[in-house]
């Protein structure tokens, strides 16, 4: 039996700006992403028969048509015509409805993974295409590394890997809607507008304090009020030595960016001692153009 195994990684949103609701609802958006190592794995065996079969860690994870890595192989296989099937063992490690793409960056796995072992071999272009027809965030997670993100976060345009650091991420033990957080957001009375293009420049130049000065997420004009808790996260990590902690998509994970491993464990501690946050890891940015 033919298997392969693959990682698929988080990413955590460096700035995200909401320019406007459209007529049709979506949000067009003007983002940072980063990826970042911290990772699910997805373990592949080819099937003889047309069925997708999941299984993973997480009992309340669907495990059928609902799942994004069932969508991702069943697109495929309508797609190309394809008559084998796929069994995958989705291993979760990633916080779950969490702003940090948990669902997308497995579903991109899926696309890779099933693209190879039915012997497709699409390129990155062709799966960031198909994609999009699961998710915004599907073509980001299959491109990976440092990237604005703009429309409705397919458009994407990579840029230079960011400055080594320690980024300490924190999820507290709330889980938040993204769709309640848009609906909830006043596109058009956001006063302050974080300024991309600035942190754009600092990514250039290799700036890691032009990035962090530049850190700021408009949704946390919704999601804060809501869940003060994630307040909380960010205040201790910067008295702890963050340079920046900013909430990452919708919420309600918390990341701080950190120039000494040591400051970062130190915050670590305190927020589990706290019980700010349930689940919490110090993990390293995640560069594409070397893979690692």
């Amino acid at each position: 039996m033919e298997t392969l195994q693959l990682k698929a990684y988080a990413k955590i949103n460096l700035g995200l700006d909401v320019v406007r609701r459209r007529e049709d609802g979506y949000h067009e958006v003007r983002m940072i992403m980063q990826t970042v190592k911290l990772f699910d794995k997805l373990t592949f065996r080819l099937l003889e028969e047309r069925e997708i079969r999941i299984k993973t860690n997480l009992g309340f994870l669907p495990v059928d048509k609902n799942n994004l890595v069932y969508k991702a192989v069943k697109l495929l296989q309508d797609t190309y015509g394809i008559e084998k099937g796929m069994e995958i063992d989705l291993f979760k490690c990633i916080p779950v409805a969490a702003g940090m793409a948990g669902g997308s960056t497995d579903c991109a796995a899926a696309l890779v993974g099933a693209s190879r072992l039915f012997g497709l071999d699409l390129n990155k272009k062709e799966l960031m295409e198909l994609g999009v027809k699961l998710g915004a965030d599907v073509p980001y997670c299959v491109l990976r590394g440092t990237a604005l993100s703009e429309g409705i976060g397919e458009v994407l345009t990579p840029l230079p890997p960011i400055p080594d650091c320690h980024i300490l991420i924190a999820k507290p033990a709330v889980s938040v809607s993204t769709k309640f957080v848009y609906e909830h957001l006043d596109a058009e009375g956001i006063k302050a507008h974080p300024d991309i293009d600035g942190m754009i420049a600092a990514i250039k130049e290799g700036s890691l304090r032009g990035i962090t000065d530049r850190m700021e997420n408009v949704l946390e004009t919704v999601t804060i009020p809501k869940y003060p808790v994630i307040a909380e996260i960010k205040s201790c990590m910067k008295k702890q030595g963050a340079l920046n902690a900013l909430m990452s998509g919708s919420g309600p994970t918390v990341f701080g960016i950190f120039e000494r491993e040591e400051d970062a464990y130190t915050a670590k501690r305190l927020i589990q001692e706290r019980k700010l946050a349930n689940q919490v890891y110090v993990v390293l940015p995640f560069n594409q153009k070397t893979n690692r």
